[in-house]
């Protein structure tokens, strides 16, 4: 297994957030305007945590955040944010029973990815499904005028998602993080303005 320790790893060392990816977060926050004080947020794959700590801190103590993952957390969240573990989209496990319960949320996050098997387009469909499955929780838990984030696998089928999200979404842009690694297929859409 690669151990990837790159500018980006270190900054997450010194910042104090469990893993580079929040700089991704940041990055599309900076350029969309996503995260303010005040705001309800939904993040979906949150472990290890690096999104819910930053988004935590955006929202500040008159937001709140809910944070969701098969995997636990490794640190520590801020009082305005609430983690459970589980499976998101169980709709008999308390997870999403909460989820229902806090709804509706003013941005639902997505970093979720799947357990990567190798086969190029087993893990692209796989992600792709997650990514699929999240917005189906968008239309129902997301408020109008709401904000999405997801992140996916590239793949040729990914135009199916992007349609999918302009039926619900006023606009829809791909994003692809500087702090991303060059070698990687990961891609985000970013949509705004939910119908």
């Amino acid at each position: 297994m690669k151990t990837y320790r790159d500018h980006y790893f270190q900054r997450a060392k010194q910042d104090n957030y469990p893993a580079r990816s929040v700089y991704k977060l940041k990055e599309a926050d900076k350029r969309f305007k996503l995260l303010r004080p005040g705001l309800k947020v939904l993040d979906l794959g949150a472990s290890p945590g690096s999104w819910s700590l930053y988004a935590a801190g955006k929202v500040g103590p008159s937001g709140r955040l809910l944070a969701l993952d098969l995997n636990p957390l490794t640190i520590e969240l801020p009082e305005q944010a609430l983690f459970m573990q589980g499976d998101v989209f169980d709709e008999s496990g308390d997870g999403y029973r909460l989820i229902l319960e806090t709804a509706p949320f003013d941005v639902v996050l997505s970093d979720m990815a799947p357990r990567t098997t190798g086969v190029k387009f087993a893990d692209q469909a796989r992600s792709l499904d997650l990514a699929s499955q999240a917005l189906a929780l968008c239309k129902a838990c997301l408020i109008k005028g709401g904000s999405f984030v997801v992140k996916f696998f590239e793949a040729q089928e990914a135009k199916q998602l992007l349609d999918e999200m302009r039926t619900v979404f006023s606009r829809v842009q791909g994003f692809k993080p500087k702090s991303s690694r060059a070698e990687s297929k990961e891609m985000f859409y970013i949509a705004t303005g939910k119908k």
